[in-house]
């Protein structure tokens, strides 16, 4: 069982800098992909980036390549999203997703990830 904990979200301005971090419990966390996700309020739930289970490759949506980085330290069972020049459109509860084994690319269905965090608000003001 492996629990995700997000954290470090908060109000800030356009052109700010945030860093969340997903915190998950458990001993098997380096064998999970992390993918990072968002929900804007109205809108349905956005796929933001993902990290392999080594950490060697990541993958991102366009609208935060270049502004978004996506990292893991699993000594720490953490994964990071360390998010750039942020703007009002990047406003959302980020949400972090664990995949067993898993890859890059968007699972089809929500409930094809095995373990879900409870999500972190983030609002950018203009």
């Amino acid at each position: 069982q492996v629990q995700l904990v997000e954290s470090g979200g908060g109000l800030v301005q356009a052109g700010d800098s945030l860093r969340l971090s997903c915190a998950a419990s458990g001993r098997t966390f380096s064998t999970y992909a992390m993918h990072w996700f968002r929900q804007a309020p109205g809108k349905e739930r956005e796929f933001v980036a993902a990290i392999s289970w080594r950490g060697g490759s990541t993958s991102y949506t366009d609208s935060v390549k270049g502004r978004f980085t996506v990292s893991r330290d699993n000594a720490k069972n953490t994964v990071y999203l360390q998010m750039n020049s942020l703007k009002p459109e990047d406003t959302a509860v980020y949400y972090c997703a664990a995949v067993r084994w898993g890859a890059l690319t968007k699972l089809a269905a929500d409930s094809q990830y095995d373990y879900w965090g409870q999500g972190t608000q983030v609002t950018v003001s203009s």
